[in-house]
């Protein structure tokens, strides 16, 4: 019966609506079903990536907000690199677009400094996913002060979308 009860206190810290901001479950489900078109049609991990890397920390950070009790200090941001994490890493072996990047700064063939690493591309794109998201805000509070202070309807999730849909354009454009 306890296991119940502490069970149901935590969906309801997860699921209890409180005053969400720039990140809701809109932004969320609307970044996912983005990644999922995006994998329909074809196109590079690392686009899938930029939209699922963005919806994973969008879900992370709001529902670390939705925990009322603070814990331990930077519980926010640990909740929400946590859940992104937990989101993004067990998707690594079905991504296993990979590129090469040379690094011949100093020393011999085989150090740090000289090297050939490989870097997996769906992983690439979720870190552009992340800083997207965590630009978004600050590009919105900019338009609106363009703006002379007037927000658009749903203003900070049209930014968001516009800024994933040009970075994923550029990306699979360049590739």
């Amino acid at each position: 019966m306890k296991n119940v009860l502490v069970a149901m206190l935590a969906l309801g810290f997860m699921a209890a609506p409180v005053g969400a901001a720039a990140h809701c479950p809109l932004c969320t489900a609307g970044a996912a079903a983005a990644g999922g078109i995006a994998a329909w049609l074809g196109v590079s991990s690392i686009v899938i990536g930029i939209f699922l890397g963005a919806a994973a920390l969008s879900m992370g950070w709001w529902l670390a907000k939705n925990i009322r009790k603070r814990f331990i200090p930077w519980q926010t941001q640990i909740v929400a690199g946590g859940i992104f994490a937990s989101t993004i890493v067990p998707l690594l072996p079905l991504f296993r677009e990979y590129t090469s990047w040379y690094v011949a700064v100093a020393g011999e063939y085989g150090t740090l400094l000289h090297n050939v690493y490989l870097l997996n591309l769906f992983l690439m794109g979720s870190i552009v996913g992340v800083f997207i998201v965590l630009v978004s805000p600050q590009v919105s509070k900019g338009v609106t002060i363009f703006r002379k202070g007037k927000a658009m309807p749903y203003q900070g999730l049209a930014i968001t979308f516009l800024l994933l849909l040009a970075a994923s354009l550029a990306v699979e454009l360049a590739l």
